[in-house]
């Protein structure tokens, strides 16, 4: 019998461990069931970070099987082929859809929250509601909500703002095609468009260096995967404490911006019931017309392997 605040990781790579750690640290379950195709390494990280229990809330933390996992408040699925330098996150596809599929039959009668991180995110968000049936606002992807936080970072250290400051959103792939809405940007509640010293010019820049962030730190030291740790327990948190936040996420979309049948990062409020609305927002044209490119790109990868 599990703990009902309990959350299961699957896939115990780069990301897997860094998302654990950052879950105990917040606090935010009474037990962290962990998971890996080597169950070996499941085990250890299990008895690496038991070790470290006198130094975050307690939580009990343990290896299991996938199966295990079905009463689990929320799961994380960070298993997949990981990207090496050079590769987009779409090249990782075909491999990491077969895995979908195998963790998706193991998880019968599961009907908690799957909270998707493995690459590519969006396409990979689709065919876990598609495989598991779970209801559309409960299969959430982290989708941009590190991209919009690594916007907001770039932008505050060009500005020298503290990042929270600073309130901009990247949407539509988490990849190549994403969109940053520059048009809303805001510092707070100044249009950056206005902001003393800012010029047109940082815009390409910046949406460069947060499109290639991932490369950039993967061709570096191997993986990304502390930003997207705190990333994932922040959103868990969110979700399990009901806080109505509005999060760029990965979804199911249907209606917003005409767009149907297709996985991808809007604005959402979340709440202890999931996705409970995607918003639509206000862009410009030039904006409009990357959305529709972005969906086109990701219905083109769903449909390569549907």
């Amino acid at each position: 019998m599990i703990s009902k605040d309990a959350i299961g990781i699957i896939g115990m790579g780069w990301v897997g461990t860094s998302v654990a750690i950052s879950i105990l640290q917040k606090g935010i379950c009474q037990e962290l069931l962990l998971n890996d195709v080597k169950s070996e390494i499941a085990e250890g990280e299990a008895m690496d970070l038991t070790h470290g229990s006198s130094f975050y809330p307690s939580a009990r933390v343990r290896s299991a099987a996938i199966e295990e996992m079905t009463d689990c408040k929320a799961i994380v699925v960070t298993a997949g082929r990981g990207g090496t330098s050079g590769e987009t996150r779409l090249d990782l596809l075909e491999g990491n859809v077969k895995i979908v599929k195998q963790i998706s039959e193991k998880l019968a009668g599961f009907t908690g929250f799957l909270i998707v991180v493995a690459n590519p995110v969006d396409v990979l968000t689709y065919f876990y509601q598609r495989f598991t049936g779970l209801e559309s606002n409960k299969v959430i992807g982290t989708g941009t909500m590190l991209d919009s936080a690594r916007l907001r970072s770039t932008i505050g250290s060009r500005l020298d703002i503290d990042a929270k400051s600073i309130h901009a959103n990247v949407i539509g792939e988490h990849g190549d095609s994403e969109v940053v809405l520059w048009s809303s940007a805001r510092v707070g509640g100044i249009r950056l468009a206005d902001w003393s010293g800012w010029k047109r010019e940082y815009e390409k820049e910046i949406a460069d260096e947060v499109r290639t962030a991932a490369y950039e730190i993967i061709k570096r030291k191997g993986a990304t995967n502390h930003a997207i740790g705190l990333v994932t327990a922040t959103l868990l948190k969110w979700i399990f404490r009901a806080e109505r936040r509005v999060v760029t996420l990965s979804s199911m979309i249907s209606g917003p911006h005409g767009l149907s049948d297709v996985v991808l990062s809007l604005p959402s409020v979340i709440s202890n019931r999931g996705i409970e609305q995607v918003l639509a927002v206000s862009m410009n044209e030039h904006e409009s017309e990357q959305l529709q490119h972005s969906a086109a790109v990701i219905k083109e990868a769903i449909g390569s392997v549907s």
